[in-house]
């Protein structure tokens, strides 16, 4: 790796961090729920998404996000491309927390992509699953991981708006809002 190349991931590494402290700050996760990542290598690098996937990228991003996420006691749910159905990479906890469904799909590095690949190389015991209702969610390069957060999906600002070449939209989800004009919503 050149030094121009070492030189883009660390400071993408130092924005990922900021990113990182800023969304941990505004969203309020309790231990065992789930985040879901979905991450584009490819936009991360400026390239179209699906056309330049970098598992240098990935090892430079999983890591501080699985650190906070065993810290906090939270199950990272990381999205596939759509050439595996945007599937799941989880851990085998997760599975058994939620009592999830399991499918048979191994990610590669252009049928998943470097970020799932990442992850089912680092986690434990990793699983795939093909649905999940995620807690918050984190979308890197617009991989629209909408379809795996919960129903009400909060958008959060951050001063970051872009990691690399890559939008980045953070959420997080609250239960539904049901009721007529009486309805009362605060305890």
């Amino acid at each position: 790796m050149d030094n121009n190349v070492a030189d883009k991931l660390q400071v993408m590494a130092n924005v990922w961090n900021d990113v990182l402290d800023a969304f941990f700050l505004k969203v309020n996760l309790r231990r065992g729920q789930i985040l879901v990542l979905g991450c584009s290598t490819s936009e991360v690098i400026g390239q179209r998404i699906g056309q330049g996937s970098s598992l240098e990228v990935a090892e430079v991003l999983l890591p501080p996000l699985l650190k906070r996420v065993h810290q906090l006691g939270l199950f990272l749910a990381v999205q596939g491309c759509e050439h595996i159905n945007r599937a799941l990479v989880v851990e085998e906890a997760c599975v058994d927390h939620y009592g999830l469904e399991v499918v048979t799909v191994l990610p590669a590095l252009h049928a998943g992509g470097a970020m799932s690949v990442q992850a089912w190389r680092t986690f434990s015991s990793p699983l795939i699953v093909e649905n999940i209702q995620g807690h918050a969610g984190i979308d890197i390069g617009d991989t629209f991981i909408g379809m795996h957060l919960r129903p009400v999906a909060i958008p959060i600002r951050i001063h970051v708006k872009e990691l690399g070449d890559a939008h980045i939209t953070l959420a997080y989800t609250r239960p539904r809002l049901i009721g007529g004009p009486r309805a009362e919503y605060t305890r």
